[in-house]
Formats: structure tokens, C-alpha cells, sequence
């Protein structure tokens, strides 16, 4: 029995290429993700700011299962889904 895993948060921006390209690097590795626009949802960038303790250095920020990754680093991407069990 597989244990169903929270789906990865990425906070982003509509211009932020980046964003973009940790969204199709996770899709391409079958992980679940919601985006969260931080320019169109007010809570989204709240709660983000609330994660970061407020030090806002830019987008993305992705949140697997509580880690917290500022940009788009693959190498601590695969990391976090391995510790967490997203991938093997």
C-alpha cells in the first residue's frame, strides 16, 4: 500500500521562466504540484512569506513536504523528493 504524498508547492509569478521550468521538471519526474501565484493571490504570497520568514529574495520557491528550496537548484530538488519518498 502506497502512502500518498502532499503535493509540491511552487510559488511563483507569471514572468518568472524559472518557475516554469520547476514545474515541467517535476511533472517530467511524475511529482504532483500546485502553483501559487504570488502577484495574483494575496494568501498565496502571505503564506509564502510566512514559510520564509519574511526574507523574500525572489520566485520560485518550492516546498517539498516542509523543505524549503529557494530558486530552481536541482541538485537540492532531487534531494528533497528523495528524503521524502517522491522518488527512488
Amino acid at each position: 500500500m502506497s502512502e500518498e504524498k502532499p503535493a509540491v508547492i511552487i510559488y511563483s509569478t507569471n514572468w518568472c521562466a524559472y518557475c516554469k521550468m520547476a514545474r515541467q521538471y517535476l511533472m517530467g519526474l511524475n511529482v504532483s504540484t500546485v502553483e501559487k501565484n504570488i502577484e495574483e493571490d494575496e494568501a498565496a504570497h502571505q503564506e509564502l512569506m510566512d514559510k520564509i520568514g519574511g526574507n523574500f529574495r525572489g520566485v520560485p520557491v518550492i516546498d517539498i513536504n516542509g523543505d524549503i528550496i529557494l530558486g530552481f537548484d536541482r541538485a537540492k530538488i532531487d534531494d528533497s523528493l528523495k528524503k521524502f519518498g517522491y522518488v527512488s
